[in-house]
């Protein structure tokens, strides 16, 4: 079922002024966050996502979460559940957003990116687009941004497997320009990563190399393991291979020292031929394997 259209898409709360909301108490602040809230509970404005969204955006804050926390580098991602108040505007809730050098503790209590709170703005701004609303991810988003001051803006259109990159050019522009890609890939300064499509999939390369997900992380360990498990197996077969080649070269050691004994008719009694037979040490049976073929007596083969 496709969507309704992008003007019907419902309205959010205004943010107040920023001295407004400095000087709001604690329970007033709390009262208009709880309106906040309840306007993007709003099932219209999820209307058409579905699990191809939600998936798209959970993989791409993993690698992102797991490149900065590789890298030592701080960064605060929310991935659709944190609402932005920037002053005097209307609450926006993005797909991904990003906050360069900003702690995220795991037990933050955030209810809201509240610019007047944090001090500053977004980063980085990326939407997943699949059966969403396109006029507000492809055009109103692109002006709303740019005009908030956004560094960067990506759209990852998830159905169509397009991207679509935009940068404001200085610090003071409030209008985007697009994003030319190199080779298929789209830069970001922000992030210092390429965003591309891949296999259809959004994947962020740095340098030449992909950045690993959780799920690909655990798997390459898997193949690890079993690449551990296979050498331990093989080395264990060797182990036990080796235990066998020299049991038969005993075995042989002793076989060919009672044949001598036997051949030049020295006598062999039943206990000396069981101290040949249990003697473990090669040394030993090749030196009675030697005066075997000179001495006249089994007493003279296993002198000490």
């Amino acid at each position: 079922m496709a969507p309704p259209a992008d003007d019907v898409l419902p309205t959010s709360p205004v943010a107040p002024a920023a001295e407004v909301w400095r000087a709001m108490s604690p329970e007033a602040r709390q009262r208009f966050l709880d309106q906040v809230i309840v306007a993007f509970s709003d099932p219209l404005w999820n209307e058409g996502n579905g699990q191809a969204h939600t998936l798209a955006k959970q993989r791409a804050v993993d690698r992102l979460r797991g490149h900065f926390n590789a890298i030592g580098r701080r960064i605060f991602l929310a991935e659709g559940e944190l609402s932005v108040l920037y002053p005097g505007e209307p609450a926006f809730c993005p797909d991904i957003f990003a906050v360069l050098d900003v702690p995220q503790p795991e037990d933050d209590e955030r209810m809201a990116w509240v610019v007047a709170d944090e001090g500053r703005g977004l980063d980085l701004v990326i939407e997943v687009l699949y059966e969403g609303y396109r006029k507000k991810d492809l055009v109103d988003n692109v002006e709303r941004y740019a005009r908030l001051g956004i560094p960067e803006y990506f759209v990852y259109d998830r159905k169509k497997q397009q991207l679509h990159g935009y940068r404001l050019p200085t610090p003071e522009a409030r209008r985007y320009q697009r994003i030319v890609p190199q080779g298929g890939r789209y830069a970001s300064g922000v992030l210092g990563l390429d965003l591309a499509i891949e296999n259809g999939k959004l994947e962020f390369f740095y340098g030449m190399a992909a950045l690993f997900g959780t799920d690909d992380l655990i798997g390459r360990l898997k193949g690890m393991m079993q690449s551990l498990e296979a050498k331990a197996e093989q080395a264990e077969a060797q182990v036990e291979q080796a235990q066998t080649q020299a049991e038969q070269a005993l075995t042989s050691l002793q076989n060919s020292l009672l044949a001598i004994l036997a051949a030049r008719g020295i006598a062999c009694s039943d206990d000396d031929c069981e101290r040949v037979r249990s003697c473990a040490d090669p040394e030993t049976l090749q030196r009675w394997l030697v005066r075997a073929a000179t001495v006249g007596s089994m007493a003279e083969v296993l002198a000490e």
